[in-house]
């Protein structure tokens, strides 16, 4: 699970290495014939008041539930597959106020269960490489929740933050202000704050990305890329996978 992968990920980090990740991935296998994924055993223990949320996410990814016993605090027991668990540990604590527990254990191989939704939200990615400005990002943090604070060096192509709704958004965290409204607007840059900024951790990097992203890792940073870095590459392309869908 991602619990592992980030346990070695994190020992690599601390001897030196430099390298990327994709989003985690399950080995299928074929039997009689049939394409089949791993399942998983998840016991999950809420207060009863979130208990509705949780099984309407595991529901949306595939999953079963196969009991619910207890009052007050619950406990619901699903057989879900495992690339549906895939970033849904942070969405969890989330819809349980952090006071949900959740574990799971291999159960066993079944056919595909089909598409799975990974990420209901989009990213900020910026459109610029240089260093991360307290204007540009001011303004960019309407459009979501910031990655990155000032000073941060970034490039094109580089997650900067989260949409607040689907699809991304290019933005600029570089962008400055023009030299002609520095006397228009005196003292106003010393008043901008930051008040949607986060800073993620290894775990929820790798919840975070999806199937076009990858995770930047070195032994001082984690960044979250895009596979095509070029903004306008990444539009024409887009474009043509609507396109292929469309027809």
């Amino acid at each position: 699970g991602e619990l592992h992968l980030t346990v070695l990920i994190e020992t690599m980090r601390r001897q030196g290495y430099e390298f990327q990740v994709s989003k985690p991935e399950v080995l299928y296998k074929t039997i009689d014939g049939v394409k089949c994924e791993p399942m998983e055993r998840l016991v999950v223990d809420v207060p009863e008041e979130y208990a509705g949320a949780v099984i309407e996410k595991i529901g949306r990814r595939k999953g079963v539930m196969e009991n619910m016993s207890g009052r007050g605090r619950v406990r619901l027991d699903f057989v879900v597959p495992s690339r549906g668990l895939f970033g849904y540990r942070s969405e969890f604590m989330t819809d349980t106020r952090g006071e949900g527990i959740m574990s799971s254990v291999f159960e066993k191989y079944e056919p595909v269960k089909g598409d799975i939704p990974h990420r209901s939200v989009g990213a900020l990615v910026s459109t610029e490489t240089g260093e991360a400005v307290m204007y540009g990002l001011f303004y960019a943090q309407d459009r979501g929740t910031l990655f990155c604070g000032p000073n941060t060096a970034v490039y094109t192509g580089m997650i900067v933050g989260q949409n607040a709704r689907q699809g991304d958004i290019d933005v600029n965290v570089c962008r400055q202000k023009h030299l002609t409204s520095i006397r228009n607007a005196a003292g106003a840059e010393t008043a901008m704050k930051l008040t949607s900024m986060r800073t993620l951790t290894l775990e929820e990097c790798l919840e975070f990305i999806d199937d076009d992203e990858l995770l930047e890792i070195t032994p001082k940073s984690l960044r979250m890329r895009k596979r095509v870095l070029e903004t306008e590459l990444r539009k024409k392309l887009a474009a043509k996978k609507r396109a292929e869908a469309n027809s």
